[in-house]
């Protein structure tokens, strides 16, 4: 019999030692050192000895050995096994045993072996801290996407073959036009990644969200002293952009007081701290971008005129969503597939009545405003397919809702008729969805769960 209980305790890898009242070691399976590695040469010394990890647990301890408590337990303690370097990790519960011939208290202590299972656990969580890194970098190379513009249309090849023709003349300065939202930003950086060393800086600065005064500063830098709050010395933008690219976002907002001053660095690529006289120089690339008219604001007297022909080298115009009818589906899908792996949801598509809604739009906030559309639809989606009543637009938004209206016959109608009727419709549209069918009801899901059950309404 005892052979028989001493494999089935290494065979679960238990162990078991029994403490006296005073909790001293008076008995213990043969696989107890191994398991707990506890040298078993500390027999007849004290629970605190073998087990130092329950030094502060002495009320506890106690507790279990006079039948106050029933249990007490340490999960994943860990010790060096004895034939390696290797850690090994336990469980000890301590219980109170009960022996009909022995009336003084007695503590059973049993260990369990948890090793291979504690590594597994770190080896999964190991794994889900990768995957979170993964995901993490697959989510900022998306945000950029890489070193390519989505799309098949003319006018996005276009676009991939000027980035390819400038991108090993590092010293031009590049001028991006286009309406807000076409993704000026996206190409810039996307010209800084395939025409500049890994490491240089991209520096970005919009011009039309500074004063003059702080712009200034934060575009040249100053020296201490250059003006009151100046009790330092700062580096600016262009400094800082030494080696890399400076990207100057919505230049035609750039105050006239500075146009002079920033058409000199262009053809020198030098200039001065404010409250310096000393020249610097550095090495940097210019892309400057744009949705005003340029053109127009020369000859409005908002924008130097040979400023802008300093600019206007190299010349690319990013064309707006509306123009880009067989890419906008492409675009779309993309931000499907990165919003579904940031937010984890089991998103992988579009209806087909989402397509031709997202097609038939004319996008007025262009790329952006398509990317925010998907995010927002990605987030409430309810099934593997985002839905065209899912896709909400700014018409949508902005177009007056039309007034219910309900026929009342001569007879009359009841109330309960009316609402009966409105939860089978919202059924019936939505295709037996009840969530769906709910939001166009303004109820949540229990309440119109509740209301069909309570009109015994098939579902």
């Amino acid at each position: 019999m005892g052979e028989f209980i001493e494999q089935i305790l290494s065979e679960k890898k238990l162990a078991f030692a029994i403490f006296d009242h005073d909790l001293i070691l008076n008995n213990y399976s043969p696989n107890f050192g191994q398991i707990s590695q506890v040298n078993t040469r500390l027999k007849e010394k004290s629970i605190w000895d073998i087990f130092p990890e329950l030094i502060g647990s002495e009320k506890e301890v106690t507790a279990v050995l006079t039948k106050s408590q029933k249990k007490y337990q340490l999960e994943k303690i860990c010790k060096f096994t004895n034939d390696s370097a290797r850690l090994s990790y336990y469980t000890l519960t301590l219980l109170p045993l009960k022996n009909q011939t022995v009336y003084t208290p007695q503590l059973l202590c049993i260990v369990a072996d948890t090793t291979s299972e504690t590594r597994l656990e770190q080896e999964i969580q190991q794994q889900k801290y990768e995957i979170e890194l993964l995901q993490a970098s697959l989510s900022g190379y998306g945000q950029y996407l890489s070193h390519k513009i989505l799309g098949e249309s003319e006018k996005v090849k276009k676009v991939r073959k000027f980035i390819g023709k400038i991108a090993s003349i590092r010293n031009t300065t590049v001028l991006l036009q286009g309406e807000s939202g076409t993704g000026k930003n996206l190409v810039a950086r996307i010209i800084h990644q395939t025409s500049m060393p890994p490491k240089s800086p991209f520096v970005e600065i919009n011009c039309a969200s500074l004063p003059s005064t702080l712009l200034e500063s934060e575009i040249f830098g100053y020296e201490k002293g250059a003006f009151t709050s100046a009790v330092v010395s700062k580096k600016g933008l262009l400094e800082e952009a030494d080696g890399g690219t400076l990207f100057l976002d919505e230049i035609g907002e750039l105050p006239h007081s500075l146009q002079a001053k920033f058409l000199t660095f262009l053809e020198t690529k030098t200039f001065r701290r404010l409250g310096s006289t000393r020249e610097k120089k550095v090495n940097i690339r210019v892309i400057a971008s744009t949705n005003k008219d340029l053109e127009q604001a020369v000859k409005n007297n908002e924008f130097r005129q040979d400023l802008f022909y300093r600019l206007d080298v190299v010349t690319l115009r990013l064309p707006p969503l509306r123009e880009l009818d067989e890419d906008k589906l492409i675009i779309a899908k993309h931000f499907v597939r990165l919003f579904a792996l940031d937010f984890r949801k089991n998103v992988k598509g579009l209806t087909e009545s989402a397509k031709a809604k997202i097609s038939n739009y004319s996008w007025p906030g262009n790329v952006r405003e398509l990317r925010n559309v998907i995010e927002r639809a990605v987030i409430f989606a309810e099934g593997e397919k985002i839905d065209a009543d899912e896709i909400i637009l700014a018409e949508d938004k902005s177009r007056p809702q039309d007034s219910p209206t309900v026929d009342i016959a001569a007879q009359g109608i009841t109330l309960v008729e009316i609402e009966k009727k409105l939860l089978q419709d919202a059924l019936i549209k939505t295709r037996g969805n009840q969530s769906k069918a709910a939001r166009l009801l303004g109820l949540t899901l229990d309440t119109f769960r509740y209301r069909i059950k309570k009109y015994n309404i098939p579902f």
